[in-house]
C-alpha cells in the first residue's frame, strides 16, 4: 500500500451503517481519519428487504465523505454482523503410507472439504476458512508439515458461511454504488483477531457478547474461529423480569436501574426512591428485591450460554479464558459483579470484561488482515506482502 492511501470500511450491524476511513501513514500504519454512522434502513431481522433504500443510504454517505476528504473511493472492505451466518467444522485426512507430504496432497484435501461443504449446505457461500490444527501421524504440528514424511496427514478446518441470497443482494447493492468489494469479513472474527493481537497473542479463548435482545458466544482455538452460537435473549430479559415481579412499569424500571445507587453497602436495606417512578404510583420496593431478581436471571444466562452448554462440556475443562462484552440498554453498573461471579464461579474461569473496542485499533487490525492475511485464515487474498500460510494457500486456490 502507498503512503497517504485511504481505505474505506463499511460496517453493517443490527442497528446502523458505519463508515470508517483510514489513511496509510509512515511504516504503513493505519490512521483513523473519519468515522460516522447512520440508522440502518432496508434491512430487517438480518435480511435485506429493500436494495434501493440500502443503496441510497450508502451512496449518500459515501458522497459526503468523498467531498470532505477530497477522494474518490473505488472499493471498500465490508464488515458484517448478524446476517444469516453458520459455521461448520470438518476434518480431512490423507494417507501417506510413509511418503512425503506434498502441496498436491493438501490441495486435494482442501478441495475435497470444500466440495463437502457445498453438498452439506447448498444455500450458503464460504466467507472465511480457518485452519486450527495440522496433524501428522496423530501428532499436532504447529505449521504446514510440507516435506515431512509420515503415514497419515489430517487437518481441521472451520468454514464460516453466509446465505447465498444475502451475498447476492450485498453484491447487487455495491454494484449499484459502483464500489468493488475487496473483502467481506465477519465483525466477530475481526474483534477476535483484535483480542488476540492485544493480549500477547492469546490464541484460544471464548468471547461472549450480551446485547439487549440477543446474546452470542464464540470460541477461538489457535487463532481460528471454531464455534459460534446465538441466543434469543439478552439484558432486556433481566429488566422485564424486574418489572414483572415488582409490578413496576418498564419505563420506571429503566429509570431506577439508571439512576438509583445499588453500589453502597446499605443498598440491600434501602427502598427505591420515589422520584424514579414514571407514569405510575409510587411502590415501596426494597432495592434488595431488585438485586435478587437480577442475580437469579444473570445466573440463568450464565448457565444457558456457557456453564451448562453441552457444546462446551469438554472444552471448559481445559480452557479458562473468557472475554465478556455487555451492551446494556441501561447505564448501570449493577449487573457487572453478578455477571463476573456467575460466569466464573463453577469453573474458576478467567473472565475479562470488554468495555469497548477502540475503533482505530480495531480497524487497523482489520486492515492488516485485508493486506497480509490472518495466521489461521486460508482464503487467498491479493496483497503486496503476505504471511507464509496466506502465500501458500494463494498458490492452492489461484
Amino acid at each position: 500500500m502507498e503512503i497517504n492511501e485511504k481505505i474505506l470500511f463499511i460496517e453493517i450491524n443490527n442497528f446502523e451503517l458505519s463508515f470508517i476511513v483510514g489513511e496509510i501513514i509512515e511504516n504503513k500504519k493505519f490512521k483513523l481519519i473519519h468515522s460516522n454512522s447512520t440508522p440502518l434502513v432496508g434491512i430487517q431481522d438480518n435480511i435485506i428487504t429493500d436494495i434501493n433504500l440500502v443503496h441510497k443510504s450508502i451512496s449518500e454517505n459515501i458522497y459526503l465523505i468523498e467531498q470532505k476528504l477530497n477522494v474518490v473511493f473505488k472499493d471498500t472492505v465490508l464488515v458484517i454482523d448478524n446476517f444469516r451466518f453458520s459455521l461448520i467444522n470438518l476434518s480431512g485426512f490423507k494417507k501417506l503410507n510413509g511418503s512425503q507430504l506434498k502441496k498436491e496432497n493438501i490441495t486435494y484435501l482442501l478441495n475435497s472439504l470444500k466440495l463437502n461443504i457445498s453438498e452439506i449446505d447448498i444455500e450458503k457461500s464460504i466467507i472465511h476458512i480457518f485452519s486450527s490444527k495440522y496433524l501428522l501421524d496423530k501428532k499436532r504440528i504447529e505449521n504446514l508439515p510440507i516435506g515431512l514424511f509420515g503415514d497419515l496427514y489430517s487437518q481441521e478446518l472451520s468454514f464460516f458461511l453466509l446465505n447465498n441470497n444475502d451475498l447476492k443482494n450485498i453484491y447487487e447493492i455495491f454494484n449499484k454504488c459502483n464500489l468493488r468489494i475487496r473483502k467481506i469479513m465477519s465483525k466477530s472474527f475481526v474483534e477476535g483477531a483484535n483480542l488476540i493481537n492485544n493480549n500477547f497473542n492469546l490464541e484460544t479463548f471464548f468471547k461472549i457478547e450480551i446485547n439487549q435482545n440477543y446474546s452470542k458466544i464464540f470460541f477461538f482455538e489457535n487463532s481460528a474461529l471454531k464455534f459460534m452460537q446465538k441466543f434469543k435473549f439478552g439484558t432486556d430479559l433481566i429488566i422485564k423480569d424486574i418489572s414483572k415481579i415488582t409490578a413496576i412499569n418498564y419505563e420506571s424500571t429503566i429509570n431506577i436501574l439508571n439512576k438509583s445507587n445499588f453500589s453502597n453497602n446499605k443498598s440491600e436495606e434501602e427502598y427505591v426512591e420515589k422520584d424514579f417512578f414514571v407514569n405510575q404510583n409510587f411502590r415501596r420496593i426494597k432495592k434488595n428485591l431488585i438485586i435478587e431478581i437480577a442475580r437469579a436471571r444473570i445466573q440463568e444466562l450464565a448457565e444457558i450460554i456457557i456453564l451448562k452448554n453441552v457444546n462446551f462440556k469438554s472444552i471448559l475443562n481445559n480452557q479458562k479464558t473468557f472475554f465478556l462484552k455487555i451492551n446494556y440498554s441501561i447505564d448501570s453498573g449493577l449487573f457487572n459483579d453478578h455477571f463476573k461471579f456467575f460466569f466464573a464461579k463453577e469453573k474458576k474461569l478467567d473472565l475479562k470484561f470488554i468495555e469497548q473496542f477502540d475503533l482505530e485499533t480495531l480497524y487497523a487490525n482489520g486492515n492488516e488482515i485485508v493486506q497480509f492475511g490472518w495466521k489461521s485464515e486460508i482464503i487467498p487474498i491479493v496483497q503486496q506482502k503476505k504471511s507464509i500460510i496466506t502465500k501458500f494457500f494463494d498458490l492452492l486456490f489461484n
